[in-house]
Formats: structure tokens, C-alpha cells, sequence
């Protein structure tokens, strides 16, 4: 098991918070229908609530930092589309970012912490 799972203070302990965590992860899908908003709304959520609910703040450090990951690999694919690879890549992408949000609210519904795989940790 990874280490940063069970650390203490990261799960979720009231419905509250598992219900906060929960949208916190899914507010990132609102990017199907309106690009932005599934950037903006984890941040908004996470900064209003991370120190009303600060089991939260991994969480949202978590999203953010999967926000940045994603948007450097597709930056990535770009480039990588020239020798066709790039294609896949960003698909891949895509359906990592439809996935992994969906995995933690499940998880954070559940009152667990859940680390998206592939996440470069910017914000510790």
C-alpha cells in the first residue's frame, strides 16, 4: 500500500466532508460542458473549505496537482501528434482525466484518500 493512503488527518470523517470530497473530485468533469469550470471549481471548492475542513486540503492538493499533470501531458502530446503517438497520448490523457476523478469521489465518499497514479507532486 502507498504510504500517503492512510496518513492520518486525509480521510474524510463526517458526511460532510466525504460529501465535499466527493464534489471536490467530480466538480473537475464540469470540463465536458464548459472547458474552465473543471479547472475552477475544484480550486474554489478546495480553497472555501480546506481550513473549515482541513482532511480536505490533501484532497484538493491532490485534484490540483492532477489538474497541472494533465495539462503538461497533453502539452506533451502536442508535439508527440506529429509522429502520431501523440494521439493515443492524449487520449489516454482524456480518459485518465474522466476516470481518476470518478475513482477518488468514489473513495472520498467512502472517507478515504485516494492518490491519482501518473500525478506529479507540486503541491505537498
Amino acid at each position: 500500500m502507498n504510504e500517503m493512503q492512510h496518513q492520518p488527518g486525509m480521510s474524510l470523517q463526517t458526511q460532510e466532508e466525504r460529501q465535499m470530497g466527493m464534489f471536490l473530485h467530480l466538480s473537475q468533469l464540469a470540463n465536458v460542458v464548459l472547458p474552465p469550470a473543471g479547472i475552477v471549481l475544484p480550486i474554489v471548492i478546495w480553497q472555501i473549505k480546506k481550513e473549515e475542513m482541513p482532511a480536505l486540503d490533501a484532497h484538493g492538493k491532490m485534484a490540483v496537482n492532477w489538474l497541472i499533470s494533465s495539462f503538461i501531458y497533453i502539452i506533451i502530446s502536442l508535439p508527440l501528434m506529429l509522429l502520431l503517438i501523440g494521439f493515443f497520448t492524449a487520449i489516454a490523457v482524456g480518459i485518465c482525466g474522466m476516470v481518476f476523478p470518478i475513482i477518488a469521489a468514489v473513495k472520498a465518499n467512502n472517507g478515504e484518500f485516494w492518490e491519482y497514479p501518473l500525478t506529479i507532486k507540486f503541491l505537498k
